[in-house]
């Protein structure tokens, strides 16, 4: 298919390039064009100046960009990706936002007659550059159906939960599970640590059993060792968890844990630990 890929992150980058590699016309755009560059050079695609450029003839508009703002920015506007798009194409935008701005531009996109499908992801960039992110989908059936067999080409899972909005919902109920799961395993650690225990039989035991998790598995060992200098930072994790604590006051769901752990990554902040994968919250616990 004619694809474009707007935002080359950590994640955007191998993610259009395994679009690329599953044989679709690619087009990408960055509000660095260094990175454009970078990309085009990697994977010999075709890259654009706007978003609008990068949209124009597409069947399908991919985004991956930083938060609510950033995503009307390649959105919206004259220079924005719906400008350039025809009626009948698809926008498919896999940045960690809101569900409101989901909704937003899924209406404005209607009116285009543009379809929109949310699908915010998880698995971090290691799953970005193996191709085997979660891929939680909000939008039409119809329109979930025309993207699925391209977002395949770097998914593990992919999975419409529902009308807009709902792939961004289920992405905070992911970042509520992962907050308290990372504080939990920074405490054992510490504990193990504290208590004389090897911590790598340790965790080599209990990760067969009912305390095992993604993040004990790949971070359980760099906790000990006081390295998180890779992997997903505070700083963006702080951004999701606000938006998690936004909607859990319009809805009234009860977010006690999560606003605590959100708390300790400002902790985290505040020693200069912004771009510090999410793990570092062991720092807080090792060195009070």
């Amino acid at each position: 298919m004619k694809v474009a890929f707007l935002g080359l992150g950590v994640m955007g980058f191998p993610m259009a390039g395994h679009l690329k590699k599953a044989g679709h016309d690619v087009t990408v755009y960055n509000r660095t064009g260094a990175k454009s560059a970078k990309w085009v050079e990697t994977h010999k695609g075709g890259s654009a100046a706007t978003p609008r450029e990068a949209a124009k003839g597409q069947e399908i508009v991919f985004a991956c960009v930083g938060n609510d703002d950033d995503l009307r920015s390649v959105v919206l506007g004259s220079d924005g990706a719906f400008a350039g798009m025809a009626k009948g194409a698809l926008f498919v935008d896999h940045t960690t936002a809101s569900a409101e701005v989901a909704r937003e531009l899924a209406a404005a996109g209607a009116k285009l007659g543009i379809g929109f499908v949310d699908a915010p992801v998880s698995g971090g960039q290691a799953g970005a550059e193996n191709g085997k992110l979660g891929v939680m989908c909000g939008g039409s059936e119809q329109d979930f159906d025309r993207a699925k067999p391209v977002i395949d080409s770097y998914a593990k899972a992919c999975v419409l939960l529902g009308p807009v909005g709902s792939g961004q919902l289920t992405k905070m109920v992911n970042q509520i599970c992962i907050a308290g799961l990372v504080q939990g395993l920074a405490e054992a650690m510490n504990f193990a640590m504290k208590a004389g225990l090897d911590t790598t039989k340790v965790v080599e035991v209990i990760s067969k059993g009912a305390a095992q998790s993604w993040q004990m598995e790949n971070r359980a060992h760099t906790m000990v060792q006081g390295k998180f200098d890779f992997g997903f930072a505070v700083d963006w994790m702080r951004k999701d968890l606000g938006i998690c604590l936004a909607e859990a006051h319009r809805n009234g769901a009860r977010l006690p844990v999560t606003a605590l752990v959100d708390q300790f990554y400002a902790q985290v902040q505040q020693r200069g630990g912004n771009r510090w994968d999410t793990s570092s919250l062991m720092d807080l616990v090792a060195r009070p």
